[in-house]
């Protein structure tokens, strides 16, 4: 599994990522003049503030009473009335420059990014003598580390240095090449042009903001090595090895980083030279040792490759995209390999670019988006065996679940937390829009607690630690179910309705105009009845909260029925409003199919249907990010040609220059194209083609449940399922050929196939079951691996 290339990358899309969840690089591999962008994963503008509007509760009074009167338009501007600023942004490291001595004309130029090992290659020949790189991020010695050496002794020269596009200043320590700067006080998003100094640094570097320290050393073999203020400098040598280590005075989300911060440089500089304790051989095997434990959970074979072995990536994508199955299998690979390098235990999430940002006002701020795209992020962690990269996540909504109490009683005078559409490194839970400027139909959403806890539910519903649940997540969800009980109000009839509310950033048509605040959108509803199920469930698994439980209940009971609308649709909003855009890219109306579990085929097949309507409206094309949602979607619907038609519109080559919002699909180097670049659509892909081939809901899990035509002989091994069952398959002809589940915890199993199965144990012996509509069930001791066999496949043998 790896991407190639027969040429540099010119673009940033093009270039190769690498990471060990904190320090990520794009590397371009030009053949003299090479560039590899740097980035720290706690890199930020800004620092903490009281980001809360007391005239946000003033105003409740009278949007609700807007609404009421039908006036959504005078509603929308109520609401602007609500907001607070904007988050800071993710910001650029710095560039390492790598000048060569040998000239920019070259032969058999081979660029490969290798997802079996997490190594990124480059070679070439010039003249006679042929050159070669490789680098890769340790995840366990928080370096990066670049190899280079030529087939002739004595023809390796080069001067590496490091600059940036923030503040900093570079000097030589010893036998360190180090670079020091200071983070702007604060960044504006791109979209937000009213200010004359959208990027303000501090009066002093003495200021509040936050400090870095990026170093740089080298170790070379023959030749000789010198380091001055222009950079360090290698000539004459046979092979060279780089060690790059970075760091900043981030100290957490409620410290101001320039006065309550770490040392930067002393971070640095420990974790560069422990590092350096060991020959590059010993640490390539360290990372590769460290990575492979991961990544080699889960193998995939979709069927045989149909394109070349030698064709470049961008080549095979434009000529044969989802048509060879292989690439399919590259992509959900790729997804997995982006989840290891840009989340791993402490560490920050990954944001709207994992954790790879060239620009300083980068697009959306490169932030935390909670309507969809932070969700989708970790969407494959559970399914695709990556549990310890959900950590960052899980402990961001903890800091969250602290920040966003304040919101919740100032902004709102409710208990418990809440958080909304963006939020950043310093955990900002209010809504932003910079008091006005932004629209509610994005800004105005509270709902982001609700949807993330759902994460803290599925950590356990796949890892079945209850200690984990006690501790951890269960007094986080608590805390946002009461957020939501008292937001919740009884409408004319006596149902439980959210208002204001809204459809995450697509509007609705009434007689004045466009609106977006309304009363109960469908997936406000959605996301309380999915927070509200997993915490009275987890509650009774605890056994504690009776009386809580029973709230929750009453009031999940109480919750405005979700409606079908004029088209046969489920409605998106509680009135049968006519959509502003029938193809709009988000569809959160839709939750309850995917990734909730309130709408399900056997036990609410009205509204299942309806959804599949209103799926079938919204077409299928969109954003990147949005077809990854779409082949979620279809594979709970179980059609798994119409989710492989969208993973083929995904597979589509996106030029940089090309900003086609209705088109999307992917860069050179597999990239998302939402466009620009998000990393959400490739973590949703993943998560996607894990779903055509296994689900778990209903304590049900269910074999091939969306398997397309075109993978019609495959494996699988290593999926995780809720219950804490890991399953792996094969299938030939578009049939279950065989099957083994492992279990974490043991109990009863149910297992639902295309074909009648029998059930054996580790030494082949029949294990009693039964079988009822298709649901076959058996009971597993924990510990224990069962292999599932068809029938005819016993009967003929």
């Amino acid at each position: 599994m790896k991407l190639q290339y027969t040429k540099p990358a010119k673009e940033w899309t093009e270039a190769l990522p690498i990471g060990n969840g904190r320090l990520g690089a794009m590397i371009f591999g030009a053949v003299e003049q090479e560039r590899i962008e740097l980035n720290e994963d706690t890199l930020w503008s800004g620092g903490p503030k009281d980001w809360n509007n007391p005239e946000a509760l003033a105003s409740l009074p009278e949007v609700r009473r807007l609404l009421d009167e039908g006036r959504y338009r005078e509603a929308d501007l109520a609401c602007k009335n609500m907001m607070g600023p904007y988050t800071q942004s993710y910001l650029p490291f710095g560039t390492l420059r790598l000048s060569f001595e040998h000239g920019s004309v070259a032969a058999a130029y081979e660029r490969e990014l290798c997802l079996e090992e997490a190594l990124a290659r480059v070679q070439f020949v010039v003249g006679a003598v042929r050159y070669r790189r490789e680098m890769f991020s340790s995840f366990p010695d928080q370096v990066m580390a670049l190899r280079l050496t030529c087939s002739e002794p004595g023809m390796l020269s080069f001067t590496a240095k490091l600059d940036s596009k923030l503040r900093v200043r570079t000097f030589v320590d010893g036998d360190k090449w180090v670079m020091r700067g200071t983070a702007p006080e604060h960044v504006d998003p791109s979209y937000y042009r009213e200010n004359l100094r959208p990027i303000r640094y501090g009066e002093t570097e003495e200021g509040g903001a936050m400090t870095f320290e990026g170093r740089l050393a080298a170790t070379v073999e023959g030749g000789w090595l010198q380091l001055d203020h222009d950079g360090l400098h290698v000539r004459g040598a046979t092979c060279a090895t780089l060690y790059f280590s970075a760091a900043t005075s981030f100290n957490g989300f409620d410290c101001e980083p320039g006065k309550q911060g770490r040392l930067a440089g002393e971070r640095a500089e420990a974790s560069l030279a422990a590092a350096m304790q060991y020959t590059y051989q010993e640490l390539r095997e360290r990372h590769v040792k460290d990575y492979r434990s991961l990544y080699e959970r889960v193998s995939i074979r979709l069927g045989n490759r149909v394109s070349p072995e030698d064709m470049p990536t961008d080549a095979r994508i434009m000529t044969y995209g989802a048509n060879d199955p292989d690439l399919a299998a590259l992509l959900f690979q790729y997804g997995r390999y982006l989840m290891i390098a840009s989340s791993r235990p402490g560490t920050q999430p990954a944001n709207l670019q994992g954790i790879w940002n060239q620009d300083t006002r980068p697009p959306w701020s490169s932030n935390f988006t909670l309507n969809i795209n932070t969700e989708m992020n970790y969407w494959p962690a559970e399914t695709c065996n990556l549990a310890e990269c959900h950590e960052p996540l899980i402990n961001f909504i903890g800091r969250l679940a602290v920040t966003g109490r304040r919101t919740a009683q100032v902004n709102y005078g409710a208990a418990g937390w809440t958080a909304h559409h963006n939020s950043d490194i310093w955990a900002q839970s209010a809504p932003v829009g910079a008091y006005g400027h932004g629209d509610p139909v994005w800004a105005l959403w509270p709902m982001a607690g609700a949807w993330l806890c759902q994460h803290l539910w599925e950590h356990y519903a796949f890892g079945q630690d209850e200690g984990y649940l006690r501790d951890t997540a269960y007094p986080i969800m608590k805390e946002a179910a009461k957020f939501c009980l008292d937001w919740l109000i009884e409408n004319e009839d006596g149902y439980l309705v959210t208002k204001p509310s809204t459809s995450p950033e697509h509007k609705f048509r009434t007689e004045d105009g466009l609106a977006g605040v309304c009363t109960a959108a469908t997936m406000d509803l959605a996301l309380i009845w999915d927070l509200f199920t997993n915490c009275c469930e987890a509650a009774e698994l605890l056994e504690q909260d009776a009386e809580f439980k029973r709230e929750l209940s009453d009031a999940r009971n109480r919750l405005l029925p979700l409606r079908i609308g004029r088209y046969g649709q489920l409605q998106e909003w509680s009135e049968d409003f006519e959509d502003q855009d029938v193809h709009h890219r988000h569809v959160s109306h839709l939750f309850g199919v995917f990734p909730g579990r309130q709408l399900h085929g056997t036990d609410t097949p009205e509204l299942f249907d309806a959804a599949r309507t209103s799926l079938e409206r919204r077409g299928d094309g969109g954003t990147g990010w949005s077809l990854g949602w779409k082949i979620c979607l279809w594979a709970r619907f179980h059609d798994g040609n119409r989710a492989l038609g969208l993973i083929s519109n995904l597979l589509r080559l996106v030029k940089e220059d090309e900003i086609e919002f209705t088109g999307a699909g992917v860069y050179a180097n597999l990239f998302d194209a939402h466009p620009p670049f998000q990393i959400d659509g490739n973590f949703a892909a993943a998560a996607g083609i894990a779903e055509m081939l296994l689900q778990s809901e209903r304590n049900v899990l269910h074999l091939l449940p969306a398997l397309p035509d075109a993978w019609s002989c495959g494996s699988i091994s290593g999926l995780r399922a809720r219950g804490g069952y890991t399953v792996s398959m094969e299938w030939e002809a578009g049939m279950l050929a065989s099957a083994t589940i492992s279990s974490v915890q043991g109990g009863t199993c149910r297992v639902l196939a295309q074909t009648s199965l029998r059930v054996e144990d580790a030494s082949g012996a029949a294990v009693a079951c039964n079988e009822r509509e298709g649901v076959l069930t058996f009971l597993m001791p924990s510990g224990q691996t069962y292999r599932l066999v068809p029938r005819q496949e016993i009967s003929s043998s």
